[in-house]
């Protein structure tokens, strides 16, 4: 374990099978210890940023039926709905009025919506002067099927309508074998990949995610990161990486025995282990919105030098029975009672 710690305190990377060792450490306090030198020698100012943004999910209707999804509703439920453009206009006004920079905008897979319907969409959102963050891989993915065009032709033309960034959703797991058990409508780990890569080649800056803690190994949880890694090293187009425990309530896996909620211990040791393989991933997001604010504070010393979003509105993980919610002021008490400052940020990290 000692030349493990010290290649990581040397600013070294580690290999595949050195995060294997590591991950079989329960040393908190020693992962703790490494993560953070990663984190001061990425980021040696005492910054720890925020976005305020809104999550605007437009559509809950959704083909996909994920297994660990709460959110979603079949297309033939009477309660599945799409947001109106007149509540689409109230939702980024008020984010506005509250200081926003942006909308986090994602949706389920409807089966019926042409290409031209997100277009619209994304126009009606630029004519308000709002960054779209929007239309995560499986998204992509799903509108190339439907219309027919390369995942290429459907990116250009959304970036020609005015979406400005990708958020890194649909990613779960990048291991085939845990998609095709929980996910088997979602696209694959290397659609997933290919979508980013050629956003990453458009121009796009995207994020990257990781939902752990199901049914996955933690030999599928370095897949995961591996493939983050490697294709960082070809494009740097990812500008962080979030990682976040599976909320189990309300959805198809939570009569599973075998799958049990994430502890805060196992948050931390995954949030610790992510910040020392990802060496070439600038930003690591705490994840207050599923552990809370105290937890998310403990992250900061933990790798996370990102405190996340203000979150004005979440839906997803809201409907798995987590409602934590914090203000733009709660969240710089909270960076500040920590010993760090907060700066709030843009999506590609330029402070403002």
């Amino acid at each position: 374990m000692k030349h493990i710690t010290d290649k990581v305190l040397a600013g070294e990377r580690i290999s595949g099978d050195e995060f294997m060792s590591l991950s079989g450490c329960n040393d908190l306090h020693l992962l703790g210890f490494l993560a953070n030198s990663t984190r001061k020698r990425l980021h040696p100012k005492p910054y720890v940023t925020y976005v305020i943004d809104r999550n605007i999910n437009y559509t809950d209707i959704c083909i996909s039926a994920c297994k660990f999804c709460a959110f979603f509703k079949a297309p033939e439920d009477q309660n599945g709905s799409v947001l109106s453009e007149d509540d689409l206009f109230r939702k980024i006004s008020e984010t506005k009025q509250l200081g926003g920079t942006q909308i986090l905008l994602q949706g389920g897979l409807h089966p019926d919506k042409p290409l031209e319907f997100y277009e619209d969409m994304l126009r009606f959102m630029k004519s308000m002067d709002i960054h779209v963050h929007g239309f995560s891989p499986p998204e992509i993915c799903h509108f190339s099927s439907l219309s027919g065009l390369s995942v290429q032709v459907v990116l250009q033309r959304l970036i020609d309508a005015g979406l400005d960034s990708i958020p890194g959703g649909g990613a779960e797991i990048l291991s085939d074998r845990v998609r095709q058990t929980l996910a088997p409508r979602k696209c694959s780990a290397d659609e997933w990949i290919g979508v980013m890569r050629e956003a990453h080649h458009l121009g796009l800056r995207t994020t990257a995610t990781m939902m752990f803690g199901h049914i996955e190994t933690m030999e599928e949880r370095l897949e995961h990161l591996q493939r983050i890694r490697d294709l960082q090293d070809d494009t740097s187009g990812f500008t962080a990486f979030i990682p976040w425990p599976f909320q189990p309530d309300n959805t198809a896996l939570s009569t599973s025995h075998d799958i049990k909620k994430e502890t805060a211990f196992g948050y931390l040791k995954m949030l610790a282990l992510s910040r020392i393989f990802l060496d070439n991933v600038d930003n690591i997001q705490a994840s207050w919105v599923t552990q809370g604010p105290k937890i998310a504070q403990l992250s900061l010393f933990f790798g996370a030098n990102d405190f996340g979003s203000t979150m004005i509105e979440e839906n997803v993980v809201a409907a798995a029975g987590v409602h934590f919610r914090l203000s733009e002021i709660e969240i710089k008490r909270l960076v500040s009672d920590a010993g760090f400052l907060p700066r709030q940020r843009l999506m590609d990290y330029t402070l403002v």
